[in-house]
């Protein structure tokens, strides 16, 4: 029985040589990772559109309670991705999706949906630059990738901090060493997911493209949330 989402083909014999398993692995992550921001989009622009995010001002524990699922799906496809059907791992990483959508409708309330549009285009071509490169590129970026997660722990503990401080100039180096950050990811998570794809076992090529996807679909996210914060023209 065939588990790969989007008849993605079973790898073997010797016709199939591991540039195609390459290629077949990385053309998955991509129709995941897109599929995943364009349900995004639409469930934060319907949200919206329902005034669910004055439902959340009104009952913020649903704004936290959100947050908790979208952490405990990443936690749980990271621990358990091996021992799931590739088919039930994508239906997870497409209720990620769902989730962060509607935690992402209140973009609409800051920002105005022009600047909105401007910047997930500037976001689009930044990340496909770096992805292209990541893909295409020789020299190994392990060090950088190594060097990139020791900033984005210090990131994490700078925002902590900064939700106490309240401090615009911190907010301002957040925000920059937060594009920096996510920029750099997304080139080393793509040369990291080239580099499985090549080294890991046939069987395991729709588990990779479904955590390559989301490992994609975060970078995408998260620069788009940094790039806002510059590129964003605020309601008021």
């Amino acid at each position: 029985m065939n588990n790969y989402p989007y008849d993605m083909p079973q790898y073997g014999g010797s016709d199939f040589s591991l540039a195609q398993r390459v290629s077949t692995v990385m053309k998955g992550v991509y129709l995941r990772m897109t599929f995943g921001l364009l349900v995004t989009a639409f469930v934060a622009l319907l949200a919206n559109m329902q005034g669910f995010v004055y439902f959340m001002a009104t009952y913020p524990f649903i704004y936290w309670g959100l947050f908790i699922a979208e952490i405990a799906i990443v936690l749980f496809l990271s621990a358990r991705l091996t021992k799931m059907s590739s088919s039930v791992a994508t239906a997870l990483f497409y209720l990620f999706a769902v989730i962060n959508g509607l935690a992402l409708s209140s973009i609409f309330v800051v920002y105005t949906e022009a600047s909105i549009a401007k910047t997930f285009f500037i976001t689009a071509g930044t990340f496909g630059g770096m992805t292209v490169f990541g893909y295409t590129t020789k020299q190994d970026l392990s060090k950088m990738g190594s060097i990139l997660y020791m900033a984005l722990w210090g990131l994490i503990i700078c925002l902590v901090v900064n939700m106490f401080a309240q401090s615009s100039t911190i907010d301002w180096i957040i925000s920059i060493a937060g594009v920096i950050i996510f920029v750099g990811l997304t080139a080393w998570d793509t040369q990291q997911i080239k580099t499985m794809a090549e080294q890991l076992p046939a069987s395991s090529a729709g588990h990779l493209a479904t955590i390559g996807a989301l490992n994609l679909y975060l970078d995408f996210i998260n620069l788009f949330l940094y790039l806002l914060r510059f590129f964003g023209s605020s309601r008021d």
